[in-house]
């Protein structure tokens, strides 16, 4: 497929929530291109870099306590102070509506047989959300091939909201591929993979888990293991992406 013919569409939400982009010397992370660097390194050749953290580890004991006590203030701290749009998302159902209405107005409005939707952090919230609700609604919608980048699905908080609002936690009907990058030390990726939460829907559709290494870093050297541009530099994402192509010439 030439990449004239590739049709594209940017969902974006954080003009919903903020009236200003960040701007000047308030951006601490300014999309700079590498050019000639290459993607970043996987983990394939680094077992202990794809194997669950400590904090992975810590975490999943909080998270089956958290849930069945039908507390979760582990949950609130990390969504407060380290993942606050999540915390917006829940919060305010405006802005929570207004997200999702501007998904699926994109995808009710494709024409292709098969679309892939790649969703970095609350997007693949959004996502999911808007595939389950179109599903009870009984809503058609395209074929997707869903790409979840540092996704905060395996968060016992979303976990619980989640199964309260369609029943259950398991693959979108519409989904015929689901696969989830995770940078380990990337704190929305702590807990359960999502292969063991999310059950295959009716035609089969699983969860694929898979590892990476974000090696994403600001200008100032620091690294942000959940930044977006890291997780699209990863060549599993790469593979992802050139796979659905190859698929849909």
């Amino acid at each position: 497929m030439a990449e004239a013919d590739l049709p594209f569409t940017f969902v974006y939400w954080a003009d919903l929530r903020y009236p200003q982009p960040l701007a000047g010397d308030r951006n601490r992370e300014p999309y700079r291109p590498d050019h000639g660097l290459g993607p970043f390194p996987s983990p394939a050749g680094e077992p202990d870099r794809a194997e669950p953290t400590l904090t992975d580890r810590i975490y999943r004991g909080l998270s089956h306590l958290q849930e069945a006590a039908g507390l979760t203030p582990v949950d609130d701290l990390i969504l407060e102070y380290r993942l606050d749009d999540l915390w917006g998302y829940h919060e305010d159902a405006t802005f929570r509506a207004a997200a999702r209405a501007r998904l699926r107005d994109v995808l009710a409005a494709a024409a292709a047989d098969t679309v892939l939707i790649a969703a970095h952090s609350m997007g693949g919230l959004i996502a999911y959300d808007v595939l389950r609700a179109a599903e009870a609604e009984g809503t058609p919608m395209p074929r997707c091939a869903l790409v979840t980048l540092g996704a905060p699905l395996g968060l016992a908080e979303l976990k619980l909201k989640l199964a309260d609002a369609y029943g259950d936690l398991r693959v979108p009907a519409a989904l015929t591929a689901w696969t989830n990058l995770m940078d380990r030390q990337d704190i929305a990726t702590v807990g359960d993979d999502l292969a063991a939460l999310y059950a295959p829907n009716a035609a089969g559709v699983r969860v694929r888990d898979v590892p990476v290494i974000n090696a994403y870093r600001r200008p100032d050297g620091a690294e942000n293991r959940h930044k977006s541009y890291g997780y699209l530099r990863t060549p599993e994402f790469s593979r992802v992406v050139a796979a659905f192509l190859e698929a849909a010439d």
